[in-house]
């Protein structure tokens, strides 16, 4: 399973054309056959990084089905719908992704997957994107061990975030030496609490996560991102 993770620098007066080009167009027309499915459409939530900015994933079966996908957007019949796209932003960041080991999301079942717009509830989900100095076979085995297997050893009740999806980009497909951390906010209050104060002093002593991770990467990022009401996931 293949994960394409775009971030989509949008035309300021164009939003409302671009999110209906996804939800009308790029939803039911990936659903024409079982190649690819759209899983999350995100707007970075406002007051929090650059305007105008959209997250999308979207699921590929294999790598045939990314070519045949390939080539659909490139002479097919999903040609124009690039072409019209293309001309409501004005850039595009793409990687092709893969699950790191313990990922919890692995394989999609795409009979699953909604291929008409939902109407339900936003979701924050937190977005973190590290650069290790160390070796990312190191950094991902970190990411697993001291943090992952903690986190899932709590219950949910009183958790911040839950993690659903940890992907690195595949061989020649993203930056080499990068994971990503797709987490879902379980609590905003929670949320509020972790934007308005400093991290404990405690919580950046040896032994803890926030100490120990400096020693595989002191270059990370974190975006906070809102589905869309129609988003599949």
């Amino acid at each position: 399973m293949l994960y394409v993770h775009e971030v989509h620098e949008v035309i300021g007066r164009r939003e409302d054309d671009f999110e209906a080009a996804f939800r009308d167009g790029w939803l039911p027309m990936l659903a024409k056959d079982d190649d690819a499915r759209l899983l999350w459409f995100m707007h970075h939530v406002h007051g929090t990084g650059p305007a105008y900015t959209v997250v999308t994933v979207t699921a590929v079966r294999d790598g045939a089905a990314w070519e045949r996908l390939v080539q659909r957007l490139q002479r097919g019949d999903l040609a124009q719908w690039q072409t019209d796209v293309d001309a409501m932003r004005h850039r595009t960041t793409a990687s092709v992704m893969i699950p790191v080991p313990f990922s919890p999301l692995q394989e999609v079942d795409f009979a699953t997957v909604p291929t008409t717009p939902q109407d339900r509830e936003p979701v924050v989900y937190m977005e973190d994107t590290g650069w290790p100095h160390a070796s990312l076979i190191d950094y991902i085995d970190f990411w697993g061990k001291g943090y992952y297997e903690p986190m899932e050893a709590r219950p949910k009740e009183g958790r911040l975030l839950d993690i659903e999806l940890v992907f690195q980009p595949a061989y020649g497909a993203g930056r080499r030496k990068e994971a990503v951390l797709w987490q879902r906010v379980l609590d905003n209050n929670l949320l509020l609490n972790l934007l308005t104060r400093d991290t404990p002093a405690e919580l950046k002593q040896p032994g803890m996560f926030m100490h120990e991770a400096l020693a595989y990467r002191d270059t990370w990022r974190s975006r906070l991102l809102r589905t869309a009401r129609w988003s599949p996931l």
